[in-house]
């Protein structure tokens, strides 16, 4: 057995899928998500009608780059959360179920503690990207003023320590624990459900041309 396998399973493949697909995925809905964090902050300085409105007051005050400038941000969360996940999961589960058959209680358990620990590593990017998405309505000039994740992460640094970086992480990893593991258990079950199909097909193929 290799030093990077479990049966014949790789732990690369996973998290270089789960990476590969968040990239792009990211970079098309990071736009959304800073209009949404923008309408959900509390004590905003604009109250928005719509998410047009939303979207409109934010280019003609920041320009084009405030739907961006959270992206680094983003990925640096969304990528090793992806990773981490998809590693976790399928170690978890292949060592819970190495039949790889459907197994609803594995599945859904396994989505669990994959999405909890992903969620919780990744809690300080996730700071620094919030910060970063919501700086336009600071009231705070210094704040304002953040550029970048490095600049971000000085900020959070200097004002409140390490401790700083994990603000919202037990809310978070309550978060991620049931939608990943709801998530995991459909995908899984989905995908049982099209192979049962599709060899059912098969034998019935087969048991004609006989």
């Amino acid at each position: 057995m290799g030093g990077n396998k479990l049966g014949q399973y790789h732990y690369a493949s996973p998290a270089c899928s789960g990476a590969a697909a968040t990239i792009v995925s990211d970079a098309m809905m990071n736009p959304f998500d800073v209009v949404k964090q923008r309408m959900q902050l509390r004590g905003s300085k604009k109250v928005y009608k719509s998410v047009f409105d939303c979207a409109k007051h934010i280019y003609r005050a920041e320009g084009i780059r405030a739907f961006y400038i959270s992206y680094p941000a983003t990925l640096a969360t969304s990528v090793p959360q992806g990773a981490v996940q998809f590693s976790v999961y399928e170690t978890i589960s292949t060592f819970l179920n190495p039949s790889r058959e459907y197994n609803a209680w594995a599945h859904c358990f396994s989505g669990g503690v994959a999405g909890g620990i992903a969620g919780f590593v990744t809690t300080p990017s996730d700071v620094i990207k919030t910060m970063l998405q919501t700086r336009g309505n600071a009231a705070d000039a210094e704040l304002r003023k953040v550029k970048d994740l490095v600049e971000g992460f000085h900020l959070v640094r200097r004002r409140e320590g390490w401790s700083g970086f994990f603000k919202g992480a037990r809310p978070r990893v309550l978060m991620s624990m049931p939608s990943t593991a709801i998530c995991w258990s459909i995908y899984e079950g989905f995908k049982a459900y099209f192979i049962a199909r599709n060899n059912s097909q098969k034998d019935a193929q087969d048991s004609m041309v006989v």
